[in-house]
């Protein structure tokens, strides 16, 4: 049975969306334009493919245009070589008024389809209109445990960034 939770930000906006609506994986393989000089995935790469995949995902839930406010956390847990098939895996996480949190996670896959996490990053996203002023963005319907799980961490670190832009940083 698909139990649909309450979050705050859909009481202020017709428009919602579920998680699944907007969820996107894009795959690469690793090629040697890709590697550093001790032989893995450069991290540039990665970086600009997962600012790509939040866009992708943000700009499927709001339809709108996107700009990356932050990347809270970017985590590399592993390396990946050449001729390595990385998958990149992004969804929403948490909406507010104007901003989305997209979680992406990159995994090495291997021949046998078995997926090895290698990073895990947040990345906040904001809609922006012709002008470039930021602009409301669709509700998100949480359907299970887990979305739910991902609101709560998403509004703890909506609260992080708050507090560390009111600290300067």
């Amino acid at each position: 049975m698909e139990h649909h939770y309450e979050n705050p930000s859909t009481s202020h906006t017709a428009a919602q969306k579920r998680v699944r609506d907007s969820e996107t994986e894009q795959v690469y393989i690793i090629r040697s334009q890709h590697i550093n000089p001790q032989g893995r995935l450069f991290g540039g790469y990665l970086m600009q493919w997962i600012d790509e995949m939040a866009g992708i995902v943000s700009r499927r839930h709001c339809g709108k245009m996107i700009t990356t406010a932050s990347i809270d956390n970017l985590n590399f847990q592993a390396g990946a070589y050449q001729n390595d098939m990385v998958v990149l895996v992004g969804k929403l996480t948490y909406v507010g008024r104007t901003s989305m949190e997209v979680r992406v996670d990159t995994c090495v896959e291997d021949y046998q389809g078995n997926r090895r996490s290698i990073n895990r990053a947040y990345i906040v996203m904001v809609a922006v209109d012709e002008e470039g002023n930021p602009t409301q963005v669709p509700g998100l319907i949480l359907e299970s445990e887990a979305e739910q799980a991902e609101w709560l961490g998403g509004e703890k670190r909506y609260q992080l960034r708050k507090q560390r832009r009111a600290e300067g940083f």
